[in-house]
């Protein structure tokens, strides 16, 4: 694998934000280093140019909606969106060296190690290289401390957007997805209706039904059952939630809750990014 080029760190970016920060203590800086060296043999990212696109994170717990959003930005803005669940399953279909394992892993419910995560990732940015891409918007890395850190060390996260939804809604999001065996088009077949308790809101979320020719091949993805999908909340919650204090240390971190479906929450996050004004927003939506 190609040896990591350390970017150039850029001292503005294309948007202002209101950020929440915090003190946090991060790893000692002999366990930096460490982990630094591992980077530079892993993790490619391409060369830093003047003027170059939003360098963006998308943090949130499995179903939140993160690779909906990401891709809405990412058509606005126009950067590749790089979702690192996308790549797994890519390599999944592909019935490569790593399919079997992967398998095994994603089946359980349980987080792809790094080496293999970063192994994917670094692949899809050297192709995306080589097409001219600059910029980027990912979703699903990092998920760990250790990834936050390799990627820190070679490159500059402009925002991390932490998404958030009540668990009810994610649980119920997650075994209602669907998808068509034919076209490969994401569907939701979960109506959404929570009542609001002790003076908090509700929250209403539509399904995302097929069109009637997908309706009759839709399948669900083997790691949607209740069982995977609440394991796979617990091992977010216990893995990923110190990267949110990561960034949160930093001064990077916007905390987004989501307050119902895609028609209540596109605007409010256009808002939240100072992008509502932005006059390619509505084809975007389309």
């Amino acid at each position: 694998m190609a040896v990591v080029n350390r970017l150039l760190r850029s001292t503005a970016t294309p948007f202002s934000y209101t950020v929440s920060r915090i003190f946090y203590s991060t790893t000692s800086e002999t366990d930096f280093r460490s982990l630094s060296s591992i980077s530079h043999s892993s993790l490619h990212v391409p060369r830093d140019p003047k003027d170059r696109n939003v360098q963006w994170v998308f943090l949130g717990c499995p179903g939140v909606g993160k690779g909906t959003y990401a891709s809405r930005l990412s058509t606005l803005l126009g950067v590749p969106h790089i979702a690192t669940g996308d790549l797994v399953r890519e390599e999944l279909a592909s019935k490569g060296p790593l399919a079997s394992q992967l398998s095994e892993i994603v089946n359980q419910g349980k987080l792809v190690s790094d080496e293999i995560i970063i192994n994917l990732l670094s692949k899809r940015l050297e192709a995306g290289e080589s097409k001219g891409e600059t910029g980027f918007i990912l979703d699903g890395f990092p998920r760990t401390i250790r990834q936050a850190e390799i990627l820190e060390g070679v490159t500059e996260i402009d925002l991390v957007v932490n998404l958030k939804l009540q668990e009810e809604a994610l649980l119920a999001k997650c075994l209602g997805r669907r998808i068509c065996s034919e076209c490969g088009g994401n569907y939701n077949i979960a109506c959404i209706d929570i009542k609001g308790k002790n003076g908090s809101p509700g929250m209403y979320m539509a399904p995302l039904l097929p069109p009637p020719h997908c309706a009759s091949k839709l399948i669900t993805r083997a790691d949607d059952t209740e069982v995977v999908v609440k394991e796979r909340l617990r091992v977010y919650n216990e893995k990923s939630l110190p990267v949110e204090e990561f960034y949160r240390s930093r001064g990077k971190l916007l905390e987004f809750e989501l307050p119902g479906g895609i028609p209540e929450s596109w605007p409010k996050l256009l808002q939240a990014l100072n992008l509502d004004d932005h006059e390619d927003k509505q084809s975007a939506a389309a």
